[in-house]
């Protein structure tokens, strides 16, 4: 009776709570330092069975993440492109959506710019290679068809832009810079934006 009562009173979790548990966890320990008996006591539990009713192991909740991560980015990035004509449009898009992210799901950001993903994730395509990014890809082919960005290689147009928002981004999640990513949007998009504009 008492082994009955025990089971009706096991917590009850969605699997959304599990992955974002996980995912607090991932970014704030690490993946490797992250255990099932952690990501249960984030989420109050006694013991981690009820995570077994979504997930066999961490390792699925890494991928599940990864998956809805990129799914959702690559779902904005189309809704950029739709909204916007020209190239400087749809990356100054893009850099308002990271930014938000940032300040509004930081986590998300952390496990985008700050995890090492092969290391955990081998079987994952590399994020150039994800949807989102190979759209972004072709936002820069497009404005350096239409002369508003510099003629040349794509991908260090992408590496040059980007590594001015991705460094500013990080500095924000690990606290170097102490205000809100809100507040430095203009002055890094402007700063990213001059150095890829055809002058």
């Amino acid at each position: 009776m008492d082994q009955e009562k025990d089971i009706n009173q096991e917590k009850v979790v969605t699997k959304d709570e599990i992955l974002l548990a996980a995912l607090k966890l991932f970014t704030t320990k690490g993946y490797f330092k992250t255990s099932l008996v952690d990501i249960a006591a984030l989420l109050g539990m006694e013991n981690t069975s009820p995570i077994y009713h979504h997930f066999k192991d961490k390792q699925m909740m890494a991928s599940q993440l990864y998956a809805n991560i990129f799914d959702s980015l690559n779902i904005s990035v189309d809704d950029i492109r739709r909204k916007n004509q020209k190239a400087s449009e749809q990356l100054r898009g893009i850099t308002d959506l990271l930014f938000r992210l940032t300040d509004d799901a930081p986590d998300v950001m952390r496990f985008i710019l700050m995890l090492n993903l092969n290391e955990f994730l081998p079987d994952e395509k590399p994020i150039l290679e994800t949807a989102a990014f190979i759209k972004i890809i072709k936002i820069i082919k497009d404005g350096i068809s239409a002369g508003e960005i510099r003629d040349i290689d794509p991908l260090l147009i992408n590496a040059y832009f980007f590594g001015i928002i991705n460094n500013t981004l990080s500095m924000v999640l690990c606290h170097a810079l102490n205000k809100k990513a809100d507040t430095y949007l203009s002055q890094t998009w402007l700063t990213a934006w001059n150095v890829i504009i055809k002058k």
